[in-house]
This record gives structure tokens, sequence and C-alpha cells, in this order.
């Protein structure tokens, strides 16, 4: 393996029967009669912060008939980088990274390698960040705090096709629409390019406008021309502020 620096669910009638909510499945053929016909084992890039997860995770899966876990990565660029060389069927990955987030990450891999599959686990339940990583290319989005069930089973449905949201955050979609239906106010960051939200990524880690200019290969004047359009998008003119919104919105984190 290269390093980069389920069962089924209960009845219908069963989970009426005691109250539980339902994951949304959508699309494809079912992911049994898919598994049925699926012999090759599905080749895993791990994408995680911390390594106690992304470790935690290998495990699992290694412990599973049908994966082989090809690659590990601790943040986007490095994801991305790991997706080009390895080309695996499946990428799960978290949304908080430094440097590249994941969903910067994933649309680069989406655009790199369509075929691939990708499914978030995250620790963020903020209906407008499941939005953004479908849009980007995510095919199932669960929380860290599912189970190990529940992430078989969301890689069975995108291994057919499927898209898989966990019970707690298929709602929050729905909600999320409803709010910009609704003409809610506040800053849009799906206004912003995907190198503008890139550099908003590295200059709320603390990154100078010299440092982030020789990382992404551009000019200094390049760099101030994208952060001055980060902040007249989003109508947030100060450093501080800015990593607020960016914390915020799961692009970077106290500890990024």
């Amino acid at each position: 393996m290269q390093r980069y620096p389920c069962k089924r669910r209960r009845g219908v009638a069963r989970r009426r029967k005691e109250g539980l909510s339902r994951p949304y499945v959508s699309g494809g053929v079912t992911a049994c009669d898919a598994a049925g016909g699926q012999s090759m084992a599905l080749r895993v890039l791990l994408v995680e912060h911390h390594n106690l997860v992304r470790q935690g995770v290998a495990a699992l899966l290694r412990g599973q008939d049908g994966f082989e876990v090809v690659g590990e990565a601790s943040n986007g660029h490095d994801a991305v980088r790991a997706a080009r060389d390895l080309r695996p069927d499946l990428v799960i990955t978290g949304i908080t990274m430094p440097d590249l987030n994941g969903i910067e990450a994933t649309r680069q891999i989406k655009h790199h390698l369509p075929s691939a599959k990708v499914v978030v686990l995250t620790m963020h339940s903020d209906g407008e960040l499941v939005t953004q990583m479908l849009k980007a290319g995510a095919s199932a989005y669960l929380l860290k705090t599912c189970r190990v069930d529940d992430l078989l089973d969301a890689i069975r449905a995108v291994r057919a096709g499927q898209t898989y949201l966990c019970s707690e955050v298929a709602g929050l979609v729905t909600e999320a629409y409803l709010g910009r239906s609704s003409g809610s106010k506040g800053p849009d960051g799906s206004a912003l390019t995907p190198r503008e939200r890139e550099v908003l990524q590295l200059l709320t880690e603390g990154q100078s406008t010299k440092q982030i200019a020789r990382q992404l290969s551009r000019s200094a004047k390049t760099v101030e021309m994208h952060r001055r359009h980060v902040m007249q998008k989003l109508q947030i003119w100060s450093i501080s502020e800015l990593t607020k919104y960016a914390i915020r919105k799961g692009l970077t984190s106290l500890d990024a």
C-alpha cells in the first residue's frame, strides 16, 4: 500500500415500529444485486487529517472481504496526487484538512478520475456542506458517529451507482435548499471559483501572500487579486472574519 504525507438495514416495518429514521438511498440498481455480481476487490484511497481515524478505517476495511486499501493521504493535495497515481475505485475522505479541503480535493479528483466514487466521512452535519460535497462529486455522506454497518451500506450503495446520505443529514439537504430558495441572507461561498476557495483556505490557515504564491505556483500579484475577489464576493473585509467564515463552512479548522 502506498502512503502520501455491512450488513443490510432491517425491514421497513421494523424500522417504523422502533421509530428509527432511515438513510436516503437513490438511483442505480440495488446494492445487494450489485454486490452479487462483483467479485474483484474494491481499490480504496483513504483521505483523513487525523491519523487515528484514517488508520481505524483502514483496519476496518482490511478486515472485510472485497476491499484493498491502496493508499492513504492526510491532506487534499496529497489526496489528488494519490488518486491520479493509484487510480482507486473508491475514495473515502474527510472535509476539514490542511492546504486543500475535502470539497476542493473531491472536485479535482473527480475531474482527473470521473469513474472514482467518493464517500464523505466527517463530523460536519451542516446542510450547506452536504450540498457542496454532493455538487463536488461525492456519492455518499456520513457522519463519524455512524455505525460500521452504515459505512459498509454506503460503500455498497455508491458501488451500485446510488447516492447515500446517512439519516442524520438527509433532511439537512432539503433544509439548505429551502433556505436558499426563501432568499436567506449571508455570504454565499458558491460564488467563489475553485482557485479563490483555495486561496481563502490558505489565507485563513495563516499563510502569507508570498507563501501562497509559492505553493500555488502563481505570482504574489495574482494571489492578491484572488484575495480581493474573495472579500468582495463574501463581503468580508478582514482575515479574522474570513477565518470565522471558513471554520463555519468546514473549509479549515483551528488545528489545521
